[in-house]
């Protein structure tokens, strides 16, 4: 696919909505924060849904593995689709295929029509890969690795902003005279409304490249495929730093989606914060992907021009290392206040690098940018479903032995107790996991590149876009 580099943009000006990549970042980035922002919106209701519903516990668990195990079929599916059909058309459908299953959220009645909702608005979440491909295609390499970065993390404030934007949603309803136990079905009808509606906006304010639309740059014959242009979905499978970058995801996202979904109970069973508190600490540290994400990118693109491609494997090995030693160290802290700022260090560095992630990506087969994001970007959601499954495990066999142990001693002290356990279990599943993440960084320093690859990015000095 010659695709040409010569009108990219090389500078992230986020108020030149005249040019199109900006406007570009900024409506992929909107979309990628609304389809998070429903894909988690059912998160803040769920003591009214399993009330509502009659959920059991194993059917609230299965919920949340069904819409993490949705995302990563539907990531490897997209990366492909973006590559044959462009990124355009892909959101397009995404959005407004997706706002069904939303909608559908608010309206089911049993516990099974829920779990099935919950399966397909997992889909949604493929929205990042489409994301960091758009934004791929529309900037240049001196600064793809910041804007990848700052639209992924802007995207991924909607898993933590609908903590707050959803009750308000409901506020909001309830307002209009509806009764506060359907409060949280309008909400997700509402919010599915908006994904549609946004569809809409990207299909008549996006192109695919700074050129044009995939289809038409076909037509005119100014983007030709020659039969070694196009690369198939199994080469990119065969390519070893495909992998390697598979579990480089895994060691930050996922870690990151599992920790925070966690912290609040651990946080309230091991420091004894209020469970308000608790939360407001999580979501605190979500918010930091307004920045902590574009700081990984950034500096991804610093390394890459100081010793290129082999510096930005290099940055990304070192963010890891220092997410791997926060995460080890907090999890041996006692102290409410060492444990804040050592878990302010692991959000602010495993953020870092999910963004010095992306700032590799797109250098890894350029003709085929999709499939190895969506390869990539499964990579997160297979992590957090690993290391869930590894800190559940643990908690619940301690859990099991607290609980039998402390029988007879009364309730308050069998709850004790089992808070006890479950804290300790998760505080040594976190320190297995950063030593897995530290492994992890040592495997990424393998990722080479060869010479002409060095030489391609290192001459690739495109012209900014007058649009």
């Amino acid at each position: 696919m010659n695709t040409t580099t010569q009108t990219k943009s090389t500078t992230l000006k986020l108020f030149n909505l005249k040019s199109l990549p900006i406007r570009t970042f900024w409506i992929t980035a909107i979309s990628f924060f609304l389809c998070f922002f429903s894909w988690f919106g059912i998160v803040p209701f769920m003591p009214d849904v399993v009330k509502d519903l009659g959920l059991t516990p194993d059917q609230k668990w299965n919920s949340i593995i069904l819409a993490v195990s949705g995302t990563v079929f539907a990531r490897l599916l997209v990366g492909k689709l973006c590559d044959k059909y462009g990124p355009r058309l892909c959101y397009t459908w995404l959005l407004m295929l997706g706002a069904i299953p939303v909608v559908l959220c608010g309206l089911v009645q049993t516990p099974t029509q829920f779990l099935v909702c919950r399966l397909f608005i997992g889909f949604i979440g493929a929205s990042f890969v489409i994301t960091q491909v758009h934004t791929s295609l529309m900037f240049a390499p001196n600064i793809v690795g910041t804007a990848n970065a700052t639209s992924a993390g802007w995207g991924n404030l909607g898993g933590g902003a609908n903590r707050l934007g959803m009750p308000l949603i409901a506020a909001a309803v309830v307002g209009f005279g509806i009764a506060e136990a359907e409060a949280w079905r309008y909400s997700m009808v509402i919010a599915g409304i908006v994904c549609f509606l946004m569809g809409l906006v990207y299909y008549f304010f996006t192109q695919d490249t700074p050129q044009g639309n995939f289809k038409d740059l076909r037509a005119s014959g100014e983007m030709i495929e020659t039969k070694k242009d196009k690369v198939g979905f199994l080469t990119v499978i065969k390519d070893y730093r495909t992998w390697i970058l598979f579990l480089v995801y895994a060691a930050c996202f996922g870690i990151e989606l599992t920790v925070y979904g966690t912290m609040d109970d651990y946080l309230q069973n091991t420091f004894q914060l209020e469970r308000v508190t608790a939360g407001n600490v999580v979501l605190s540290f979500a918010l930091m992907n307004i920045f902590a994400r574009t700081l990984g990118g950034f500096f991804g693109d610093k390394f890459g021009k100081l010793k290129g491609l082999r510096g930005r494997v290099l940055f990304l090995a070192g963010i890891l290392a220092v997410q791997a030693t926060m995460l080890m160290t907090f999890s041996t802290a006692t102290s409410i206040y060492v444990g804040i700022v050592f878990l302010i260090l692991f959000s602010l560095s495993v953020q870092m690098a999910e963004g010095a992630t992306f700032s590799v990506v797109p250098f890894i087969n350029k003709k085929a940018i999709g499939s190895v994001s969506g390869i990539v970007g499964a990579g997160g959601n297979v992590g957090a479903f690993l290391a869930a499954m590894l800190l559940k495990s643990q908690s619940a066999t301690a859990e099991k032995v607290a609980i039998v142990a402390s029988e007879g001693l009364g309730e308050t002290a069998i709850n004790a107790a089992q808070s006890a356990a479950s804290a300790a279990a998760v505080s040594s599943g976190y320190f297995i996991i950063g030593v897995i993440v530290m492994i992890t960084a040592f495997v990424a320093l393998t990722i080479k590149f060869s010479t002409k690859d060095e030489e391609i990015a290192a001459n690739l000095i495109p012209v900014k876009v007058k649009k």
